[in-house]
């Protein structure tokens, strides 16, 4: 019998949060397989059935707090495997034959359908009829059928909706554990609005030419790489060579110490159904624009499927935040510590703007540079800003951080 046992995930830390059982018990597992997803205040891991058979699961349910060293499963590995009748099984055996196995395949899976509309016939024909957005109707009739009356409720109500699974006028109040991570975020938000004196300076960029370089290029780039050419790329390069020239931005306090970097480790915060994480981009300084993009979608996609590990999510020295994808034009993003500065990208919108005595319409970018002013100065900050808005009205600097033609004259 193997006992398997909460594994320890850092020095700090005692307990974490189950988030799912990927098994069920009396299954028959194999080695290496995944029996259940954790959550500690700093990430989500994974526990691997160290051997093969059968598993019996302790009796924890999903949402519990477990702590380091717990016993969350027993695995019999005398237990005899059962006949397997799996398609993935069946593909391998029938592998040289694809027609067969295509045959085979379809008759062993589900047959996928779009689900008919629970309705009766009178109340189909009103919501087709009135074009009814089912999801505003409260089902009232056996095995949640919509009934005539019910879309007749939802009609006389134009301009009300109830909350999801609500009635309207409902005056009902829910409860909810606040997970590890929640907790986390909580805590170090808190104590970076207490332990810094954080300041926010601000500025915007035209993107005209950071847009014009993007439209040009991105199917050649998609090509080329295999991904797409974001905004991200642009932002974290014209950072690290603003971060190269403005280290105390780079830097932060340790005790009665300042720790310089001389590199670019840029945290890249994504949010999540579970909560904001922010996983570190290491030595972006070093990195082309496509492996900027490529690192971007491989911790985004990391950070939603939960798959993040503790060394991705620490060791940061600046960090990004986006909050443009969800429409805001301008914020005051808060330091992600023990970094002493962040900047805040935010919604491209175009406006009216005077140049050259002229009004002409440009896409234009609020960003905003939060930074701890025990470190950084005002000089520092505002400087920082200023370049990188420079890089990005500018995008052939971002090559080596100077004008090619200047460059060339020896300017």
């Amino acid at each position: 019998m193997t006992e398997i046992k909460v594994p320890a995930v850092g020095e700090s830390i005692s307990e974490v949060t189950l988030l799912k059982w990927n098994k069920k018990d009396g299954d028959y597992v194999e080695r290496d397989e995944v029996i259940a997803e954790l959550e500690s205040e700093k990430a989500t891991f994974e526990v691997n059935a160290e051997k093969a058979g059968v598993i019996k699961l302790a009796s924890f349910n999903e949402g519990d707090t477990i702590l380091i060293g717990d016993l969350i499963a027993t695995i019999d590995e005398s237990a005899a495997k059962p006949a397997s009748e799996n398609k993935d099984i069946l593909k391998a055996e029938i592998k040289k034959d694809e027609g067969a196995a295509k045959k085979i395949i379809a008759s062993i899976e589900p047959q996928k359908s779009a689900e008919p509309l629970k309705a009766s016939p009178v109340a189909s024909a009103i919501i087709a009829d009135k074009k009814v957005d089912v999801k505003t109707v409260t089902p009232s009739g056996p095995s949640g059928k919509i009934l005539k009356d019910d879309v007749l409720a939802a009609l006389s109500n134009p301009g009300k909706k109830a909350f999801a699974g609500a009635e309207l006028f409902t005056r009902n109040v829910r409860t909810e554990k606040m997970s590890n991570l929640r907790k986390t975020i909580s805590k170090r938000l808190v104590e970076a609005k207490n332990t810094t004196a954080m300041l926010t300076t601000f500025n915007e960029v035209d993107m005209s030419a950071t847009m014009e370089i993007r439209n040009k290029y991105k199917d050649k780039f998609k090509e080329a790489h295999g991904v797409g050419l974001g905004f991200m790329s642009f932002f974290a390069k014209a950072c690290a060579i603003a971060l190269s020239e403005w280290p105390t931005v780079n830097a932060y306090i340790d005790g009665d110490q300042l720790v310089y970097h001389d590199y670019a480790d840029i945290s890249i915060a994504v949010s999540t159904p579970r909560g904001l994480t922010v996983p570190v981009m290491r030595n972006v300084e070093s990195l082309s624009m496509a492996d900027v993009e490529k690192k971007v979608v491989e911790l985004a996609g990391k950070a939603r499927d939960s798959k993040l590990t503790a060394d991705e999510l620490t060791g940061g020295t600046f960090t990004i935040t986006n909050g443009g994808v969800f429409g805001s034009l301008m914020s005051t993003p808060i330091i992600n510590i023990p970094q002493s500065a962040i900047l805040g990208m935010h919604k491209i919108q175009e406006r009216p703007m005077a140049i050259n005595g002229q009004v002409v319409i440009k896409p234009m970018m609020y960003l905003a540079l939060s930074y701890d002013h025990r470190i950084i100065d005002g000089k520092e900050s505002v400087s920082f800003l200023v370049r990188v808005k420079e890089l990005l009205e500018n995008p052939a600097l971002l090559l080596f951080g100077k004008d090619p033609v200047k460059t060339l004259l020896e300017l």
